[in-house]
């Protein structure tokens, strides 16, 4: 269905177009040199050492925790609102995702919940920066010290975020970040994993060649270890390349856009906004809001040609988190709450103040 006013446009100007195009007549349309490009581009951008370019955030994250030698019999601590992809990866690295409920202000994974899961076989926790949120590293970091953890962000929205002046992906052991079209730095589909870790950094680097070490040329070519092919191409890093170009005047027309909804919605008792972090800066790769009866809501503003949708979904209600593998950790009255109740609202760098005047008109009748 085609809406009057989506959810989201990429933005793709002559830039991207250029860059693009000069890769197809360059012939060269695997990963390469312009990847290069992109990857120094988002660690110059965060102030990290390595970064590294990948088919995916999932892909990404499941590398992550393969380098930092998490596997089976380890458990993963991971919040319970969140898209499955963040407790996939662990699976899949046959490691246990141990699922703990979020703060019902912040969306963010409750502190609190997370330390009181952890045990003997807790290795790491993966904290979800969800929609542009940025985390509490206060308590990350005391948590971390305290019980010996890694922590590998899925900071899949939250490129551009920072909390207390530091961005987000330079403060995590690693940090995973998405690309795909719901972000406003995109590449189509893609992830990249941002880290301090040089070690890290050229295994993961080794894992998304099929294993190979670095070499000179092909005949001389030695694959030290098992691995696949996680390369994000240079025609995609293009795309991302030219956006980077961009990303602060993108960003702060983002922050624009974040304050007039909130100027627009401001004492209305029905929608609420949630809470950001302290000594945070949200990116806003999604506004999201909490109404009641959240469904039959999102229904009517589609009809009305208006894009929304909901923010993304409670694991522990899917079969695929209850089964063996799987530890559902106590209650989740924030995280189901969440599921009910979010809903995210168009947001685009060509958005007008018209555009969103109107999507809080019809989103204040429609939950009257």
């Amino acid at each position: 269905m085609s809406y009057r006013i989506p959810l989201i446009k990429p933005f793709i100007n002559d830039r991207v177009k250029e860059l693009v195009d000069e890769v197809l007549d360059s012939g060269f349309l695997t990963e390469g040199p312009v990847t290069r490009q992109f990857e120094e581009s988002v660690a110059s951008y965060i102030g990290v050492p390595h970064a590294i370019a990948f088919t995916s955030c999932t892909t990404g994250i499941e590398t992550a925790l393969r380098v930092a030698g998490i596997g089976a019999g380890d458990e993963v601590i991971v919040p319970d609102y969140t898209y499955p992809a963040t407790a996939n990866a662990v699976k899949i690295v046959g490691a246990v995702p141990v699922i703990v409920d979020v703060d019902p202000q912040t969306l963010l994974m409750d502190y609190d919940k997370m330390e009181e899961a952890v045990s003997a076989n807790t290795k790491a926790v993966i904290p979800v920066s969800l929609f542009g949120n940025p985390l509490d590293f206060d308590r990350l970091m005391m948590a971390k010290e305290r019980y010996g953890l890694l922590i590998i962000e899925d900071a899949a929205c939250a490129l551009g975020s920072s909390f207390k002046g530091r961005k987000t992906g330079g403060w995590s052991d690693m940090t995973v970040f998405s690309f795909h079209p719901r972000k406003f730095i995109t590449t189509g589909e893609g992830g990249m994993v941002t880290t301090q870790n040089a070690q890290w950094a050229e295994a993961m680097h080794q894992y998304k060649h099929f294993g190979m070490g670095k070499s000179v040329g092909r005949e001389e070519m030695v694959f030290q270890d098992t691995g696949t092919n996680y390369k994000m191409s240079n025609l995609l890093a293009a795309v991302g390349l030219a956006q980077m170009e961009k990303i602060d005047d993108l960003l702060n027309e983002r922050m624009l856009l974040a304050e007039n909804y909130r100027k627009l919605l401001h004492g209305n008792q029905k929608i609420r906004i949630p809470e950001t972090t302290g000594n945070g800066m949200h990116s806003y790769q999604s506004f999201a809001v909490f109404v009641p009866d959240r469904d039959r809501v999102m229904r009517q503003m589609r009809a009305e040609g208006i894009e929304v949708q909901i923010g993304t979904y409670a694991l522990h209600q899917h079969p695929a988190f209850q089964q063996l593998g799987v530890r559902l950790r106590g209650q989740y009255p924030g995280s189901i709450r969440a599921w009910e109740e979010t809903l995210v609202l168009p947001m685009f760098h060509s958005m007008t103040s018209a555009g969103q005047t109107e999507v809080v008109q019809k989103l204040t009748l429609c939950v009257e």
